[in-house]
């Protein structure tokens, strides 16, 4: 083994997939990029990671709500340029040639070119590490999509592209959840 600069340990367990998280302020949508995610038990109930830094915040905190599109890898270069500018001097929807489309429950919309949405109310803040606990109310998968292969940052400028899956429901049925 060698040893690597321990401010690098977190590229070695890489989190749920890269998503895009829209927001709204009354006037304005807005989209960020989120690299850490994290589903919480087996319920529809997700955590990001974001804080002040982020332009989408302020309305994350005042409103509360979002929607988590879900992108494919044929989707990578927006997603990063979506984290790479601010909501603040940009309209991302009309930047990255994204369609808005209304949501049910919430009022930031959904993203039509996404693999999947999910509408959410904000149910914690835990300040101290800037996570943003999230319950799903609603959640849409567009089956149609031939790409479905998300994408996972490592956190240094790279990605991992999800592969084949594998199954193994019968030897983990004993091991799961009720319904899962």
């Amino acid at each position: 083994m060698q040893q690597m600069a321990l401010n690098k340990a977190f590229t070695l367990m890489e989190p749920g997939p890269v998503v895009l998280v829209t927001t709204g302020d009354g006037y304005n949508n807005n989209i960020m990029t989120i690299s850490w995610t994290m589903v919480m038990d087996f319920t529809p109930v997700f955590a990001i990671t974001t804080g002040a830094w982020n332009y989408s915040f302020a309305a994350l905190r005042k409103h509360r709500e979002c929607v988590i599109a879900i992108p494919t890898v044929d989707l990578l270069d927006k997603v990063v340029g979506i984290g790479t500018c601010s909501g603040a001097d940009t309209d991302k929807f009309a930047k990255f040639d994204l369609t808005p489309v209304q949501a049910k429950l919430v009022r930031p919309p959904l993203i039509q070119e996404c693999l999947a949405n999910m509408e959410c109310k904000v149910i914690d803040f835990i300040d101290k590490h800037h996570i943003v606990v999230l319950e799903a109310v609603a959640a849409y998968i567009d089956p149609t999509r031939k790409e479905t292969r998300t994408v996972h940052a490592v956190g240094d400028g790279t990605f991992i592209v999800d592969g084949r899956k594998i199954d193994r429901k019968k030897m983990m049925a004993s091991k799961l959840p009720p319904g899962v």
